[in-house]
């Protein structure tokens, strides 16, 4: 008896209503990227291990997919190689991993078309990444990333031009309500060492960027178990529950000329001319990923069940660990599957984005069923996104697929019809319903679609 079919656990499928609502996001995302200048790149969904490690942290390359050598990949291993323990093992049996993030694959297409591409760089790229992370909800095992990266410039108007780029899908997605915080990685290394830690700001990030999750008490809790000294710890708490924190504040806690403050102003001033609504400055904001070195952003819509979904931040020398130093960079991401999860739940979906058929020929007869399928051709040539149902039916049968799929108008004909070379078109959501020439039948189609 054969099995039951499943899933991965957290994988999905998608079917077609999913699919229209996801691309009606990565469309505006795709427009937004492209009105600002971004250019479209894709990369292999599997990259050399040697790629992937060490660019993500600890608990990153924990999470890293791993791909078992193709062939008898145990030939060349011993027993002595499998009591050295998983991680050694694993570097035996793999060569390969699924992409993490569409960053790293990045830079090292950057290093190796240096001399292709002309700098600063801007390219944006929408593709599947996958972690072996625990599934729950908005947080998946493959999910759909967009990025987009700019390289070779170290100006502070690619911050700005982030912010910009996060309002306005925001606005056309529909989402009002959401916050865009801003830090530096030099303010948290300042931070580490004002409490005593120098050269802790990695188990620091790491600790404070679960805040949101498990509170200052469990964070300090991490900290204490990361090394860090009681008094350390201490000198950390007031800043932890400190929901009103700004620029000034911070200068007072880590002392002033920290680069870190004076680029996060620099920014603010760029952006201020557009408007301050949505953004903040977060100094304990840490984003878990080892690569960035300047600016960080995290988006979160506020009143939903969804973590964040947008983040990113300036990295000075990624492609340095690919033969390539000294090219600066920032980029983000949008997460379009909580992004999804934030549309759904605030039910933002316009109808449209449901739709996929505009209009729909029925016939009761042969005759008709003909009549329709060359005005078929005239409507797909207009643009107009129709159908014949494909065979002679009863009504109820075809007007029941118009509805369950969604369709607009049905185009009826029948001998009076015919004998005016029109149709009947019915309006699916109205009811009404009116006898009209091909032509005009066309021109109601079209603006119909141009209003949508």
């Amino acid at each position: 008896m054969s099995s039951k079919p499943s899933l991965p656990k957290g994988t999905r499928d998608f079917g077609p209503e999913e699919m229209a609502r996801r691309n009606y996001i990565l469309d505006i995302i795709r427009g937004v990227f492209r009105k600002f200048g971004f250019m479209p790149l894709e990369t292999p969904a599997m990259e050399n291990l040697d790629v992937l490690t060490g660019k993500y942290g600890d608990e990153g390359d924990q999470l890293l997919y791993k791909i078992l050598n193709s062939g008898d990949f145990l030939s060349r291993t011993t027993e002595s190689d499998y009591r050295d323990g998983s991680r050694h093992f694993a570097s035996l049996i793999s060569e390969k991993g699924l992409k993490y993030d569409l960053t790293v694959p990045f830079a090292r297409y950057v290093v190796m078309n240096q001399h292709k591409i002309s700098m600063p760089f801007k390219r944006y790229q929408i593709q599947p990444v996958w972690r072996a992370d625990r599934p729950q909800r908005g947080r998946y095992r493959e999910f759909q990333q967009c990025d987009a990266d700019v390289v070779g410039t170290d100006s502070l108007l690619c911050e700005a031009e982030v912010i910009w780029m996060i309002r306005e899908v925001f606005n056309a997605l529909g989402i009002i309500d959401y916050s865009i915080r801003i830090n530096h990685r030099k303010i948290l290394q300042a931070i580490a060492e004002a409490i005593g830690a120098p050269g802790k700001e990695s188990e620091l990030c790491v600790a404070i960027d679960k805040l949101d999750k498990i509170g200052s008490e469990k964070v300090i809790q991490e900290l204490t178990e990361r090394g860090f000294t009681a008094e350390s710890t201490s000198r950390l708490k007031p800043l932890l529950n400190d929901s009103s924190a700004n620029l000034d504040k911070m200068e007072q806690f880590i002392g002033s000329g920290n680069s870190g403050i004076s680029d996060v102003r620099e920014v603010f001033d760029l952006i201020r001319s557009s408007g301050m609504d949505h953004v903040d400055f977060d100094p304990l904001l840490a984003r878990g990923l080892s690569y960035y070195t300047g600016c960080i952003f995290e988006v979160k819509v506020n009143n939903v069940s969804v973590g964040s979904v947008s983040g990113g931040g300036r990295y000075d020398d990624l492609t340095g660990v690919f033969g390539l130093p000294g090219l600066s960079g920032i980029g983000f991401s949008f997460g379009v599957d909580r992004l999804y999860d934030v549309m759904e739940e605030l039910s933002l979906f316009p109808e449209s984005a449901n739709t996929f058929t505009t209009a729909l020929i029925v016939a009761f007869d042969q005759n008709a069923w003909s009549y329709g399928l060359e005005f078929l051709r005239e409507l797909r040539t207009a643009g107009i996104h129709a159908e014949l149902y494909p065979e002679v039916a009863k009504a109820k049968k075809q007007f029941s697929y118009a509805d369950k799929k969604n369709i607009p108008f049905v185009l009826v004909a029948g001998e009076s019809e015919m004998e005016k070379d029109g149709f009947s078109l019915k309006n699916m959501k109205s009811g009404e319903q009116e006898l009209l020439s091909k032509s005009a039948i066309i021109e109601h189609l079209i603006s119909f679609n141009g209003a949508q």
